[in-house]
């Protein structure tokens, strides 16, 4: 844990203080104690800590408060909680609050050594894109597109910030992001901007392969090692060595699979089935989901030590409708390839056209603009595309799972009689009203609303968690 210079410790229990203190002692950091939640503001202010790593249940308060105040204040540190295995629920919370990971009692020393050490990874790198502010990066202009992406909204122009930065790393990359958003694109990226560019790029989509061959196609086999090995086969692990290995639909895997996933991420070996020995690789992971990890942890399906070892630079991929302007990019680009490819002539979008595909929530992402875009142009021949071509159905809020919409009212705002509204459903109303009014782009919504459009993000998350509670 190079990056930390100290660590605060939010934790009344003493003996359980006195094992966090000796297991950041033996990784060489520093540490301070805190024993309430006022002790902890206290020693923010004072000491300004590298991470903080609190416990949500103190004597004088809900430790989620801290939580909260730290990430208001101060986007660089970086925060880990505790709880208990009954409250991952109330973890999950305080990700949404602006934690940066979570540790489950009883941990050891190497779990928190791992998880801090992730989470102060993400933090330094947020700093750096912070710290770039422009649009040049690494001598490429940013306009509207980069590395096969386009589009200029802020909400991408950040991603190709941390895709940049995270090409220049051998660090484990996990990209999340709805059904058509572009994952793969976002792993070939990567790869093409680090220095394995020359070497393969090996991608695997876990959820295609049948379940009695995952092992051999991911390690390969040894010649007899079933009915049918009449050959030694290399797997897809080795194929990528000294390269990247894209690992997609990742928490598709079975249980022993991610055993075996853990073991070659430790080690660097892999056993092909039915061998006698061990092969080491070289390769660079890239996973990718278009679930919630932490959900598919908090439930089981997937392995909580692989998720840390995994999960070390994150990239989120913004759905569609998160993206402003950029559908209108998005559809002339598409435009173009699909008159190519159907050998029409050239078409363009229409005033009214143009303001129906801003105002459609897009459940499908790029792949359902795209196909969209392809029947209106074999059905209809005529040079402009108005809003009449366009489906009937193209707008309403996404029913889709990983693809729902916070729900709002049709009429935001103070009512007008003597009704009094709770604080918290004015507040969500506003945000609401704001993105509506700027055509569904977030980052212009923000700077309207005069907060980070980190905020609106995550309040979004809790209202569209309460609203499915």
């Amino acid at each position: 844990m190079q990056n930390a210079r100290l660590v605060l410790v939010v934790e009344d229990t003493l003996s359980l203080a006195r094992i966090y203190l000796r297991y950041l002692e033996q990784a060489g950091v520093s540490a301070r104690l805190a024993a309430s939640l006022a002790e902890a503001r206290d020693a923010v202010k004072r000491f300004q800590p590298d991470a903080v790593l609190c416990d949500l249940q103190l004597p004088d308060g809900d430790g989620m408060r801290l939580v909260e105040e730290i990430r208001r204040e101060d986007a660089r540190t970086a925060v880990i909680v505790i709880t208990a295995n009954s409250s991952i629920e109330t973890a999950v919370a305080a990700i949404h609050a602006g934690a940066d990971d979570f540790l489950t009692k009883p941990f050891d020393a190497p779990r928190l050594e791992t998880t801090l050490t992730n989470a102060l990874d993400r933090r330094r790198l947020s700093r750096v894109v912070e710290l770039l502010g422009g649009d040049d990066l690494g001598g490429d202009r940013l306009s509207e597109r980069f590395e096969g992406f386009i589009g200029a909204d802020m909400t991408m122009r950040a991603v190709y910030r941390v895709i940049d930065l995270s090409a220049r790393s051998s660090a484990p990359v996990f990209i999340t992001g709805e059904n058509g958003t572009g994952k793969e694109l976002c792993a070939e990226a990567i790869h093409r901007r680090s220095a394995r560019r020359d070497a393969p790029l090996i991608a695997v989509n876990c959820a295609a392969i049948p379940r009695d061959l995952v092992e051999s196609e991911l390690f390969g086999h040894a010649r007899g090692a079933f009915t049918g090995a009449v050959r030694d086969r290399t797997g897809l692990v080795a194929q990528a060595d000294g390269g990247t290995l894209f690992l997609d639909e990742v928490c598709e895997m079975e249980p022993a699979i991610q055993a075996k996933l853990l073991r070659f991420v430790q080690t660097g070996a892999i056993q092909p089935v039915g061998g006698s020995g061990t092969v080491q690789i070289d390769a660079r992971l890239i996973c990718a989901t278009n679930r919630r990890p932490l959900e598919e942890v908090r439930a089981g399906r997937f392995r909580e030590d692989l998720y840390y070892r995994l999960h070390v630079l994150p990239v989120h991929l913004p759905p569609l409708r998160e993206r402003g302007r950029d559908v209108l990019l998005i559809a002339r680009h598409l435009l173009v390839r699909i008159a190519e490819q159907e050998g029409t002539g050239s078409r363009e979008l229409s005033p009214d056209a143009e303001s129906r595909l801003l105002h459609s929530t897009w459940p499908g992402n790029i792949r359902q603009l795209q196909n969209v875009l392809r029947g209106v142009v074999v059905l209809n021949d005529k040079p402009v595309i108005t809003a009449e071509m366009l489906p009937d159905d193209l707008v309403g809020e996404a029913t889709q799972s990983g693809n729902r919409s916070v729900p709002y009212r049709d009429k935001p705002g103070i009512p007008d009689d003597d009704r009094i509204l709770p604080l918290a459903e004015v507040e969500r109303e506003a945000v609401e009203r704001a993105i509506r009014l700027c055509g569904g782009n977030l980052s212009q919504a923000a700077q309207k609303l005069g907060i980070n459009v980190s905020t609106i993000h995550r309040k979004r998350r809790l209202w569209l968690a309460d609203a499915e509670a």
